[in-house]
């Protein structure tokens, strides 16, 4: 093994916690939809910390990264609101979004695909966030660490 191997290694064993868990729900195209599911949450002391809507005629994916992941899967499954969970990456941008050009290349040349990405709606310990699904999380977790980026955990969002 050569020095690279072990300094991928070490950095990707740095990074303790748990992943941070994406909610999307599959809501009807109709008024008051998501309200209803923003009311849902909030009743549950759940802050919505970041979002995507990807609107279609008849559907509406709603991407939610929330406080409290563990409730709001039992609150979907009891209330039968059809939903996936998949973990994603955050990472936390010191130097606020001009910081963003320099996150996205270091995974441009690390030649891994992102699927979509979104800002969060709260700033971890102040500095902006994005949300970023890419087509391998342990792979893009350690090359952005190793570039310095800061890989957030739940932990790290939860409150």
């Amino acid at each position: 093994m050569d020095d690279d191997d072990d300094d991928s290694a070490s950095l990707t064993s740095t990074i303790k916690g748990t992943p941070v868990r994406q909610m999307a729900v599959f809501l009807p195209n109709r008024p008051g939809a998501f309200v209803s599911i923003l009311d849902l949450l909030r009743a549950s002391h759940v802050v919505v910390l970041g979002l995507s809507v990807q609107d279609s005629i008849d559907n509406t994916v709603v991407r939610l990264i929330v406080s409290d992941p563990d409730t709001v899967e039992t609150l979907f499954i009891e209330k039968g609101i059809p939903f996936n969970s998949s973990d994603i990456l955050v990472v936390a941008l010191r130097n606020g979004a001009e910081q963003m050009p320099d996150c996205l290349r270091t995974l441009l040349k690390a030649e891994t695909n992102i699927h979509f990405i979104y800002p969060l709606l709260s700033q971890p310990e102040g500095h902006a966030a994005l949300a970023l699904c890419v087509e391998d999380n342990h792979f893009g977790q350690s090359v952005l660490a190793k570039a310095g980026f800061k890989v957030l955990r739940q932990e790290d969002l939860s409150r």
